[in-house]
């Protein structure tokens, strides 16, 4: 009886196969089709919740997205803010505070015609240049590359210091981290007097010189 062999038939040995195989394809369609899509949508989800961050020193506050965000490097007059990553290096957001000796409330005409042009005069690939408002307050964002990674440029002017703030993706995945980069930079709020539009302060100006 230990010595007899079990003979296998050849039907049974072909179902067999058509069942472990069919298992395989029903388990590979539901990562594909269901889990894996999912995974990366917790992981999106996850990556790009904001997180509130504030520097009395730089005068902004700003709500960062998780993702970007796990440890803070306080330099002077700058914070990096950073995440390690996987393989290479991680998502970062720099963001420094300049002195605005001028006390004007919005990037002159010939500051905005130079960063608007820099990609054509500097061949720099994928520029892109916004003029806009970032909570109430004059501001530009440009997107370029640089090396291997794009990088966000942020510069916000209120009467009182300039913001600059660069976020990059680094190593990871560029189109989440691109996305969780300008959702974190168009959230930041520099602290300090109100902006007044230039014809505003201008007009100011002049009523302030007749009462004289």
């Amino acid at each position: 009886m230990a010595g007899m062999k079990i003979r296998l038939s050849a039907h049974f040995v072909l179902a067999l196969v058509i069942l472990i195989g069919g298992s395989g394809i029903v388990g590979g369609e539901y990562f594909l089709v269901r889990w894996y899509p999912a995974h990366r949508q917790r992981v999106a989800d996850e990556a790009l919740t904001p997180v509130p961050y504030g520097s009395t020193g730089l005068g902004i506050s700003i709500e960062v997205a998780k993702g970007i965000y796990e440890k803070a490097e306080v330099l002077p007059g700058e914070v990096k803010l950073s995440k390690p990553g996987l393989f290479r290096g991680g998502p970062s957001l720099t963001i420094k505070s300049l002195p605005n000796p001028d006390g004007a409330s919005e990037f002159t005409p010939q500051a905005l015609a130079i960063w608007e042009t820099d990609g054509s005069i500097h061949k720099i690939p994928r520029y892109d240049f916004e003029h806009t408002k970032v909570m109430d307050r004059d501001a530009v964002i440009i997107h370029a590359l640089r090396g291997d990674s794009m990088v966000e440029t942020l510069r916000v002017i209120s009467p009182t210091r300039i913001i600059e703030a660069e976020c990059t993706p680094g190593g990871e995945d560029n189109t989440l981290y691109m996305q969780a980069c300008d959702e974190s930079l168009r959230t930041l709020k520099v602290e300090g007097p109100e902006s007044i539009p230039a014809p505003v302060a201008e007009a100011a100006k002049k009523g302030k010189s007749k009462r004289k």
